[in-house]
């Protein structure tokens, strides 16, 4: 049987980007960084993500029912790290917007999308979210915040 650690050591070889999902909730504002987030569908337009079982702030999102979801830049490790850690004050700095629907979103970021909860499956220790995209904007430009073998990393020039 595949070992937990082999398992992620593998798997962390496998590039990922990084976004903030984020919602107005009954609880305020919350949020968390995820890199496990894909689209899934054009038509309708649907994206994926998954959402640990331990995770604090996904209950408050799921009850909510909708979300957003950031794109971040390479300027974002530091906020990234901010919406990874536990019982931090993750809205407390930086410049927020919100969009139509009254999510907060990072002002600075690549591009959004507004979306509503479609389906949740049990998977593992984690749920996988499958959401359609309501609304969304690209709203700057800069390289992507890439993820890989445990830390950030930049894309190399073609």
């Amino acid at each position: 049987m595949l070992e937990q650690r082999s398992f992620r050591d593998i798997l962390g070889r496998f590039t990922t980007g990084v976004v903030l999902v984020t919602a107005d909730t009954a609880e305020g504002p919350k949020g968390m960084a995820v890199n496990s987030f894909t689209s899934v569908s054009l038509d309708p337009p649907l994206v994926a993500l998954c959402a640990a079982d331990t995770s604090s702030t996904w209950p408050a999102i799921r009850e909510a029912g909708s979300f957003a979801v950031t794109i971040l830049g390479d300027q974002h490790a530091e906020l990234c790290r901010l919406f990874s850690t536990k019982g931090a004050d993750r809205f407390a700095s930086g410049a927020w917007s919100t969009t139509r629907a009254g999510h907060p979103i990072p002002a600075d970021g690549l591009g959004w999308l507004d979306c509503r909860i479609s389906t949740v499956h049990p998977a593992g220790d984690h749920e996988l979210v499958i959401a359609e995209a309501l609304e969304g904007a690209l709203t700057a430009q800069a390289g992507p915040l890439v993820f890989h073998a445990g830390r950030f990393t930049a894309l190399a020039a073609a």
